[in-house]
């Protein structure tokens, strides 16, 4: 049983399906549609996370060296993933890459000379990476102004600016890619997917099995699922449902929910200026999903253009949750890391009051930052998806907040579940693949998995990072099926 239609099950249960074709799936959606909250194109804080263009990735140390591991961790996990969708597209199991994914360019883009030596330190210390050769570096205004038009029109000529760019950058609707493995995995035998069923408890049966109740919100009615395993791919409703399966593993885990807002431009002349995903520094307190960022995107064929997210607060653990969710996870085991991670954390605390009593001309004044010219009559405040960050035990502090993605799963493998945000969707096929190592290990040792996994993803067991020529070749064959070759100009093609 796969809980939550989202970008994590489907992944996993096409990965299941492929690997052991008799393999019965149940997955259990409590909206009436597929897709609808953390994977939703206009829920998603971030889309094609590569570690590109995304400042918090490459965190300055204090002797002023630039960290990269964690850059490069997610970029080879990005690309993993792209091996997986070429191999979909390449079998015809989904159709029309272009609906999912297209070349987007990625920039980082900082201003005032601390952080533009900041960037010049991060873009030296990535560039001899493989992964991250094609790099360009420049703080040439004019420079700036042929990658990103709309940034750079009306700046100050004094201000001290620098940027990078990845024209190999992607924007992925995780939506419309879930929505087509669902659509695959529906026509499959032993496959049943049902939307408008919420999963009310979960507790092991003496034979082993996990019993499973789900509620009908269409007649209301309930019924009891036996099954031999359990993932909880449920967004932000992972941690209650993971508290209510008993396992000791999930012991003193806490969530700490953040919500968020974005300006959406509607103006079809602004949108069509700029072509890039364009991120800048996070505030200082800030959580590394509000890092600002300029955004373009292409949704159901329709090219879009977002500023921001703006972060707030919410107790809902999910957009269409309860303001109980909150509240209701908190229990007697959990309560020492939370109060723990809150007090290491008051300048979180503090930014996301500040964001919550932002006025309109606050946050017109952030998006010039960005985007000096900007018109509020040009923008429209919209509700974005909400996420829960990670707090879990720690001996030294009793309790840290993490805001990465947590696979907590059983001794026995008989159940898992993902918790956390960013970079999340983006490296869903690596966080599968760890899932099954775990809760699979004796078949993915197996001659036979070995083989699918490396027919599904070439680079299985290797690390591109490490392999200049594998990585080239690998890019050179996902980018063609995904019909991702980059152009000369950095434009979207709709």
């Amino acid at each position: 049983m796969l809980i939550g239609a989202g970008i994590m099950s489907a992944t996993l249960g096409m990965l299941l399906k492929k690997l052991q074709p008799e393999t019965t799936i149940e997955i259990y959606e409590r909206l009436d549609v597929i897709a609808g909250e953390s994977s939703d194109a206009w829920n998603n804080a971030g889309t094609g996370h590569s570690a590109f263009c995304e400042l918090n990735y490459t965190p300055e140390r204090p002797d002023g060296s630039i960290d990269i591991s964690k850059a490069i961790k997610i970029a080879e996990s990005f690309e993993v993933s792209k091996e997986f969708w070429a191999y979909l597209v390449q079998q015809g199991f989904v159709k029309k890459p272009e609906s999912f994914i297209r070349q987007v360019p990625h920039i980082s883009f900082v201003w005032d000379a601390a952080n533009v030596e900041y960037l010049k330190k991060r873009q030296q210390a990535l560039r001899n990476n493989p992964l991250f050769a094609d790099m360009q570096y420049s703080e040439d205004p004019a420079q700036l102004a042929q990658w990103m038009p709309l940034v750079m029109e009306g700046r100050d000529p004094s201000q001290k600016v620098a940027a990078t760019l990845m024209e190999g950058g992607t924007d992925v609707n995780f939506g419309a890619l879930t929505r087509s493995l669902c659509e695959y995995l529906r026509k499959q035998d032993g496959v049943s997917i049902y939307t408008a069923h919420e999963v009310k408890d979960i507790e092991k049966g003496d034979d082993g099995r996990w019993q499973i109740t789900v509620r009908n919100a269409t007649t209301n009615r309930k019924r009891t699922v036996h099954t031999r395993f359990v993932f909880v791919g449920a967004g932000g409703g992972s941690l209650p449902l993971l508290e209510k399966s008993g396992i000791p593993e999930g012991k003193g885990f806490g969530g700490f929910p953040v919500s968020g807002q974005w300006l959406i431009c509607n103006n079809p002349d602004v949108i069509e200026e700029h072509a890039a995903k364009v991120y800048g520094k996070a505030s200082v307190g800030a959580p590394p999903m509000s890092v600002p960022h300029l955004d373009t995107r292409v949704i159901d064929g329709k090219k879009a253009l977002l500023f921001g997210p703006y972060a707030g607060f919410s107790t809902k653990f999910l957009k269409y949750g309860s303001f109980m969710d909150l509240p209701k996870s908190i229990k007697y085991y959990n309560i020492r890391p939370m109060l723990a991670a809150g007090i290491d954390n008051i300048p979180l605390t503090r930014y996301l009051i500040e964001q919550v009593r932002q006025s309109p001309e606050d946050r017109l004044e952030a998006l010039r930052a960005f985007v000096p010219n900007a018109r509020m009559e040009d923008w429209d405040l919209e509700t974005a998806g909400q996420r829960v960050q990670v707090i879990k035990k720690d001996p030294e502090h009793g309790g840290v907040l993490e805001f990465g993605t947590e696979v907590v799963s059983a001794a026995d493998g008989s159940i898992a579940a993902l918790l956390g945000a960013s970079p999340g969707a983006s490296t869903a096929v690596s966080i599968m693949l760890d899932l099954l190592n775990r809760c699979f290990n004796q078949q993915m040792a197996t001659p036979e998995w070995q083989a699918k996994l490396r027919e599904m993803i070439p680079s299985y067991g290797k690390k591109l990072s490490d392999n200049p020529g594998l990585c080239n070749e690998i890019r050179n064959w996902s980018n063609s099926t995904l019909n991702l070759e980059i152009k000369e100009e950095t434009s979207v093609r709709i």
